[in-house]
């Protein structure tokens, strides 16, 4: 047993605020959905970030299954996205009754591959999911110049990318998630801002702005209704609960008050972590995170891929001996249980790399920069 105090891989940040919002959500009798806090949260996205209409939901799941609903995915419709990413990227579309292509991911990093699309597109592939892993921006001009080409949605999962950009080919600044036709985005306890679990649609483009509310609010257009604009609201279209209670947007609300300090801080661990981690993985052909050019970053997680799955197990245990947690991440999805007999496609090779080899390290805003120092030591110190 370590004699060292435990490092978690994740511990959710309280900015003090949060308790004093929730309350005031309470006691102001609304606390059910589309209260104050909601609009408050909504609000702050579109005007820091210049995002189209925002609906906060339960989950980033819940964000992409409304996504999924509004382009309308139907049984035979085929939507392209990366294997290794979270099931719900994907499960949003199966349960739509999509065909689910995948692609590899880069050698650089675990984004999208956006060379192999092209040649995936049939006549029956109606969307591409990127998937911008760890917050870093997969690279949007390709994959909106596709979208053009061959009239595609486009939907980004940016579950892990809040507060991060894209830089354009010609020099523009993007939000991620600001630049596909829709979004996604979490506020699960492990990411940078957090409700506990939340999330959210974006809805960049006009045309399902009106539709997106009536999925939102169960089928019914009783926003409509609550603005004046019809004089009845009932049952228009197929939706389901998928908005938050105001006690989630008050715990949310109160975060992103603090957003700026949050990233601060996230962006500096990371930077340690980069530093400290840069001779050792050098010298030992780990690899560390590719920012391309075309990014800016967050400070979302920091992660190392090893040579060999025995390689990074072995510091996996390492940690877990001296108290820390340290873990893998996403196992390909064509490769799951469910799916590995629907895939029919080329190896994926990079996808099946980052499932074996890539290992997340903690980071979280209360993590010392001690605490830091003695995870680096951990693996600089271990013979690989």
């Amino acid at each position: 047993m370590s004699i060292y105090k435990h490092i978690p891989f994740n511990k959710p940040y309280m900015t003090g605020d949060e308790s004093f919002y929730i309350k005031d959500a309470v006691l102001s009798g609304k606390i059910s959905g589309n209260g104050k806090y909601t609009k408050l949260c909504q609000n702050f996205f579109e005007q820091k970030y210049g995002f189209g209409k925002c609906l906060l939901t339960t989950s980033c799941t819940d964000a992409l299954e409304m996504a999924a609903i509004l382009i309308n995915i139907s049984p035979g419709d085929e939507v392209i996205m990366p294997s290794y990413t979270f099931v719900s990227t994907s499960n949003a579309f199966v349960l739509r009754g999509a065909k689910i292509i995948f692609i590899d991911s880069t050698k650089d990093n675990p984004n999208i591959d956006v060379s192999k699309i092209e040649k995936l597109i049939t006549n029956k592939t109606k969307a591409i999911v990127p998937v911008h892993y760890a917050g870093v921006a997969c690279d949007m001009d390709v994959i909106m110049d596709l979208s053009k080409k061959y009239n595609l949605f486009v939907i980004e999962d940016a579950a892990q990318a809040i507060d991060n950009f894209y830089i354009s080919r010609d020099g523009e600044k993007k939000a991620l998630g600001s630049i596909g036709h829709l979004s996604t985005f979490s506020f699960h306890e492990t990411k940078n801002v957090i409700s506990g679990e939340g999330g959210m649609l974006v809805i960049n483009d006009s045309k399902f702005y009106s539709r997106a509310e009536i999925i939102w609010e169960k089928g019914t257009n009783r926003n409509a209704f609550f603005r004046g604009e019809v004089d009845k609201y009932g049952w228009v279209d197929i939706g389901s609960s998928f908005l938050p209670s105001d006690i989630i947007a008050a715990f949310l609300w109160a975060q992103l008050e603090h957003i700026e300090k949050i990233q601060k801080k996230r962006k500096l661990l990371w930077e340690l972590y980069y530093q400290k981690l840069k001779v050792y993985c050098n010298k030992n052909n780990v690899k560390m995170p590719f920012i391309p050019k075309y990014s800016a970053k967050n400070g979302h997680l920091f992660y190392l891929v090893f040579k060999s799955k025995k390689q990074r197990d072995l510091i996996i245990k390492k940690m877990k001996n001296n108290n820390i947690d340290a873990v893998f991440h996403y196992l390909s999805l064509h490769k799951s249980e469910f799916y590995k007999d629907k895939y029919k496609g080329e190896q994926l090779y990079f996808s099946d790399y980052y499932s074996d080899n890539l290992l997340r390290l903690p980071l979280f805003y209360s993590l010392s920069e001690n605490q830091l120092n003695r995870i680096v030591s951990i693996i600089i110190n271990e013979k690989i």
